[in-house]
């Protein structure tokens, strides 16, 4: 795991001393090495830089940049090809020699026998860029599900290209103007959906994809290599429950015994709740020491899941570690919440990802996250309410709905909640209504609070491209597009990689959901049972009166925070002077609804907390 970045100038301007400040800018992803290179060719400056965390092979022979023999080709990496040994043997069988023991040698001589195609047989994470000096070509790649970020910013001849926002700084060139669409996206949804950032002319590379940049014509053309939507556009496949277990346990064993592939010590983030626990026995009845396993614990048991987990962890034999933080701790993680996340990021979960990373950062070096297993086997409750919405939908028609829900929406004052319900009963599209449950800041809201908004022709290409899949595989598609990469992906990469932690994400090894995506439904969602088969699978390892209990997210009271110890905070960050400095909020309506939520007038603690968010942000990037 490590952070990369670099440019393509055509310009010919950027110097060496701006790759080093934007390498060293990543240094809490790399903090073990760092390297660059600085190639000039007929068109363009090209650099790259690289920090480095190491994991695989630790001597110097996995240093970055790395070449290949002639030096024709060079590489970086961020992430892991966990089947590297496997490819390595089929490249010696052709006649490739390697030097070192590193998967990122394998992905050079992959490079080099088979071109771009050598990304289907890579079983791993990871964001990629290799320079390809005979071709004249420059390629930024991304992993299949997004578990590694990598942006790049294209303007005015010059091609900038990092794990984190925070390197393009670094650069004389970037221009850090906002965009308005992202500042739109953000607060209805609490995250910055890709392909956009909440920078002009910066982009996320969408998972899946590869950019390839043609050094002679200056040209940058996007290309997918990899799309869930093909999985699930396969017939269903003919297949009966015990099969489907066994299956499905063969293929959760060879995924999370891939990711326990290292030279440092791994460990596993234990909540307790199926996906983790699930991991966590699978590893440990495969392995002969006891696995490392680390929970955090809350004082306020609406919150607390370390109960849980150590239960779990007992019942499998885990080396267990557990901290219970106090709210201190976890409120003195918010400051530093702008700096690791580089733009506006709402999930309040990572606070408390950050304070579980940095307590398994004192024992190992990775550790092993359960993320995924909500969007391939359909573990939200979202779900739920989305299959009993649709259920009233068809019983009443449509005409009928939407002159309801025009009579709703013209009451005066009618609150967020009656606005939603008044909205739903005008949808007749399930991305639609789903859209609506996520919806922090509705479109009324936004327009009041906004200077500039922004949504009003703007179509999600990941998301439109969804159609005829049917209720539950619309849904999870959807979420698999979208919310796990941008959302729940980002959180768990910056809050790791925050402390110099690699984590890694089992259940998004891509053979799983190619095979679930296939699946028929009702062993993923069963007549509102959420995440049937994995259920299933888990009941194997440990009993149902372990496991039967209420999902719970990975939450922190955060609105009885702002009312309480983080008032001063959000005062101090949140004021007449703050937003009479900033060019996006109306002033006016911020002072409204923060003073009507601390009188108590306003309940939604939502739409604060966003707000405190893109302040704090605000005052760290942009003033």
């Amino acid at each position: 795991m490590c952070g990369i970045t670099g440019f393509i100038d055509f310009n010919k301007k950027i110097t060496h001393e701006q790759l080093t400040m934007a390498c060293n800018s990543l240094q809490h992803r790399g903090p073990d090495d760092s390297g660059t290179a600085f190639f000039e060719t007929a068109a363009a400056f090209v650099g790259l830089g690289q920090r480095r965390l190491s994991i695989l092979d630790l001597s110097p022979l996995g240093h970055q940049p790395m070449y290949n023999d002639d030096k024709s080709v060079a590489v970086i990496l961020n992430g892991e090809i966990y089947n590297f040994k496997e490819i390595r043997i089929a490249l010696e069988e052709k006649g490739h020699h390697f030097l070192s023991n590193s998967d990122t040698e394998v992905i050079l001589k992959a490079y080099q026998q088979f071109g771009t195609d050598c990304l289907s047989r890579f079983i791993g994470m990871f964001s990629i860029v290799i320079y390809d000096a005979n071709l004249q070509k420059v390629f930024l790649i991304r992993d299949r599900p997004g578990v590694k970020p990598l942006y790049y910013y294209f303007a005015d001849g010059c091609l900038l290209f990092a794990s984190e926002l925070k390197a393009f700084h670094q650069f004389a060139h970037f221009k850090k103007e906002i965009d308005d669409v992202a500042v739109s996206l953000y607060f209805k949804y609490g995250y910055i959906k890709a392909p956009y950032s909440i920078f002009k002319n910066a982009h996320k590379l969408l998972p899946g994809n590869f950019a390839t940049v043609n050094l002679k014509d200056q040209s940058l053309q996007l290309t997918q290599y990899w799309n869930v939507l093909d999985y699930y556009n396969k017939p269903t496949n003919a297949i009966d429950e015990p099969e489907a277990l066994d299956e499905l346990e063969k293929l959760c064993t060879s995924a999370f015994q891939y990711r326990m592939v290292s030279d440092v010590p791994v460990g596993v983030f234990l909540s307790g709740g199926y996906d983790s626990s699930l991991l966590a026995a699978i590893l440990q009845k495969n392995s002969s020491n006891k696995i490392k396993t680390f929970t955090i614990g809350f004082k306020d048991e609406a919150f607390n899941e370390a109960n849980h987990a150590k239960s779990v962890a007992a019942y499998l034999g885990t080396s267990h570690n557990e901290y219970y933080c106090t709210t201190k701790e976890a409120q003195e993680i918010i400051p530093s919440l702008p700096f690791f996340y580089d733009e506006p990021f709402g999930d309040s979960s990572a606070i408390p990802t950050m304070l579980v990373s940095r307590f398994a950062k004192a024992q190992v070096t990775v550790a092993l996250s359960a993320d995924g297993g909500d969007e391939t086997f359909a573990g939200y409750s979202r779900y739920n309410q989305l299959s009993r919405i649709s259920k009233v939908q068809k019983k009443i028609p449509l005409f009928i709905r939407k002159g309801s829900g025009k009579l709703l929406l013209s009451i005066p004052g009618i609150s967020m909640r009656g606005q939603k319900i008044a909205t739903l009963l005008t949808q007749n599209n399930l991305l639609s209504t789903s859209d609506l449950l996520s919806e922090h800041f509705l479109a009324n809201d936004l327009q009041q609070l906004l200077q500039t908004y922004s949504l009003h022709n703007i179509s999600l290409n990941e998301v439109s491209s969804i159609t005829g899949l049917g209720f539950i595989n619309t849904l999870l598609a959807a979420d698999y597009k979208t919310y796990l990469p941008d959302d729940i992906l980002a959180k768990v990469d910056r809050a790791t990689m925050s402390v110099g932690l690699e984590g890694r994400e089992p259940f998004l090894d891509h053979r799983i959901i190619e095979w679930a995506a296939q699946l028929p439904d009702e062993l993923k969602y069963n007549k509102g049972n959420k995440k049937y088969l994995l259920k299933k699978l888990t009941h194997k390892y440990l009993p149902v009166e372990i496991m039967n209990r209420p999902k719970m997210g990975f939450g922190i009271p955060f609105g009885d925070w702002l009312k309480g110890n983080l008032k001063p905070l959000l005062l101090e960050t949140v004021n007449e002077e703050s937003l009479s400095r900033q060019n996006v909020l109306h002033k006016k309506y911020v002072l409204r609804l923060i003073d009507d939520f601390l009188d108590g007038k306003v309940k939604d603690d939502w739409q604060v907390w966003l707000i405190f968010m893109f302040m704090l942000w605000w005052k760290k990037w942009m003033n």
